[in-house]
């Protein structure tokens, strides 16, 4: 196993674990049930952790993902920019999820805070999740890029196809 191929079979959880862990956190606030909000917060510490273990295993994949065609560096720095503000986020979302823990095991006055303060801190780690994953996926799947002419070649063919057809 290359760092390629460990990078890819880490880096989901941080996304998927976030968007699960935003559900969960937001059904424990709805159903004021700390249990539910500590399975949340606990989500959210596995999600930092393998962020940090992609961001450790990406530099290994960028050397052998860049020999590959048409993978330029813009793509990967690209996807490098976005994984280094989810892996902020996510680390900051790991730690107050401790706090969360702490204080809803201390059930302490502040621990409703926590949890409203990791929602808002989950909602943008989804949505930097989203960023990353597209820009990672951009990287083999040519036909998730924007610049892709792909949709200009099928209409190509259709046009083709019914010149054809007239003949």
């Amino acid at each position: 196993m290359n760092d390629a191929h460990l990078h890819m079979v880490v880096n989901h959880f941080p996304i998927i674990g976030t968007i699960f862990g935003l559900g969960i956190l937001i059904a424990g606030i709805f159903f004021k049930n700390s249990v539910i909000k500590n399975v949340a917060y606990v989500i959210f510490v596995v999600a930092a952790i393998f962020s940090a273990v992609s961001m450790a295993t990406g530099e290994g994949a960028e050397e052998i993902a860049e020999k590959l065609p048409s993978v330029t560096d813009q793509i990967i720095h690209e996807h490098e920019e976005m994984a280094e503000k989810l892996a902020v986020v996510l680390y900051a979302l790991g730690i107050v999820s401790l706090i969360g823990l702490y204080l809803n095991f201390k059930n302490h006055a502040k621990a409703n805070l926590i949890s409203y303060l990791a929602v808002l801190i989950a909602i943008v780690g989804v949505f930097l999740g989203k960023q990353t994953g597209t820009t990672g996926g951009e990287i083999r799947h040519t036909e998730i890029r924007e610049n892709t002419n792909i949709g200009n070649a099928s209409e190509t063919n259709s046009e083709q196809e019914s010149h054809d057809d007239d003949h």
